[in-house]
């Protein structure tokens, strides 16, 4: 209940965000900001790698031994860090030129990749101390920092957007993770675990290894997902233009957000709940018992949307976006198809099972782009959504057989 109240929160934010950014940039400036947000969830998610969902599984396994027995597994998180931030941020930072040129097709926006460089450290600690909550299954306090963060968050980003459209847009995006980082810090600090000495000091090989794992996965995770959407978006804008791409961008959006209902709940709970038990039989019992309850909200929430789709584009965008109206019954099917698919991946996160894991990631990472060029030429646009649900009926055929061998 308190991780769907949070991401009503968040839908409502998306939705404002999006339509301040509609009507201020239109459809091109849609499909930029979709693409520095997917720069942006890439980054986030390799500094975040030692401290997302390894360290979320290793404080739910041993929070009920205490703070010394997760000790030695959040130094280990802290330890992978600390390297990751140190190679990542120059990178980015001297790099952000090509980074503009690759993203926009020119070079003139170079500063908002240094901006999102000089946010990681706040971004990373942002993840690092919400999923020690999370992994405490301290859900009254993770929903209402969230809540805070997000509110706090959307205010930058709307002031910004509705001040200095689209460059405002692009730095509110920039600084989105940041603030957030900000908030979690000021309101976990006075936390008996956040103590200086639990995160900082030796770290054993044993538990640097294993976090490893954790890092690995993360990492392959967070290029591969952001990586395949910039190159589906720039095979849409060379074939069909800026405005079109924005129109796709437009309804990949609405899928984002609303899906969120359901991807916080499995962060949320899900996974550790996947941690605290083992065995294929078991692990299989509580996906069923998951999906009894997940898949008829997805299903519901799909039809509606489809139902209401021109009500959405009315509400959420412009006139310019109305053209999207067409693209949304086959990008709903591919969302329902998504969300029944990670029910049977999150095991691979559960149980660390990372050659599954970054296998998966990557082989069907490389095939959205590969189907989205073959469709969109036969296609155009709507063939961008075909080679999504094609992607996800592949991805829920391997998991559903694989299951057996990585849910041990």
């Amino acid at each position: 209940m308190f991780s769907g109240l949070l991401t009503l929160l968040r839908i409502g934010s998306g939705f404002i965000v999006a339509k301040v950014v509609a009507i201020q940039t239109g459809p091109s400036g849609m499909a930029m900001l979709g693409q520095l947000q997917s720069m942006i969830a890439a980054l986030n998610g390799i500094v975040a790698a030692p401290v997302g969902n390894g360290l979320v599984r290793y404080t739910a396994e041993h929070d009920a031994s205490g703070f010394d027995a997760c000790r030695p597994w959040w130094r280990a998180c802290v330890r992978w860090l600390q390297f990751i931030l140190l190679l990542t941020i120059p990178v980015v930072c001297f790099g952000a030129k090509g980074l503009a040129a690759l993203l926009f097709g020119e070079q003139k926006y170079a500063w908002v990749i240094v901006f999102v460089g000089l946010a990681l450290p706040l971004s990373a600690l942002n993840t690092l101390l919400a999923s020690v909550v999370n992994g405490q299954q301290n859900f009254r306090r993770f929903i209402s920092l969230n809540a805070i963060s997000v509110l706090a968050a959307t205010a930058v980003m709307l002031a910004l957007a509705y001040t200095r459209q689209l460059d405002g847009a692009l730095l509110a995006a920039a600084m989105f993770s940041g603030i957030s980082g900000v908030v979690m810090l000021l309101g976990t600090m006075r936390q008996p675990w956040f103590r200086l000495r639990l995160w900082f000091g030796s770290v054993d090989k044993s538990h640097f290894r294993a976090a490893g794992t954790y890092v690995a996965m993360a990492v392959v995770s967070a290029l591969c997902v952001p990586t395949s959407l910039v190159l589906v978006r720039n095979i849409l804008i060379s074939t069909v233009g800026w405005t079109v791409a924005g129109q796709w961008q437009a309804v990949y959006k609405i899928s984002e957000v609303y899906l969120g209902v359901i991807t916080m709940a499995l962060s949320t709970y899900y996974l550790p709940r996947l941690s605290t038990i083992s065995g294929y039989h078991a692990i299989k019992a509580e996906i069923f018992s998951v999906s009894r309850i997940v898949m008829p909200i997805v299903s519901f929430l799909a039809i509606g949307i489809y139902v209401f789709r021109d009500v959405a584009i009315d509400l959420l965008f412009t006139e310019q976006f109305r053209p999207a109206r067409d693209l949304f019954a086959v990008q709903l099917i591919g969302d329902v198809v998504k969300i029944f698919s990670w029910l049977f991946a999150f095991p691979m996160l559960s149980r660390g099972a990372a050659k599954w894991f970054i296998g998966t990631e990557i082989l069907f990472g490389i095939s959205l782009p590969v189907l989205t060029w073959f469709f969109v030429g036969q296609y155009g646009v709507a063939g961008a959504n075909m080679a999504y649900a094609a992607n996800y009926c592949l991805y829920f055929a391997f998991v559903w057989r694989a299951l057996r061998y990585f849910a041990k």
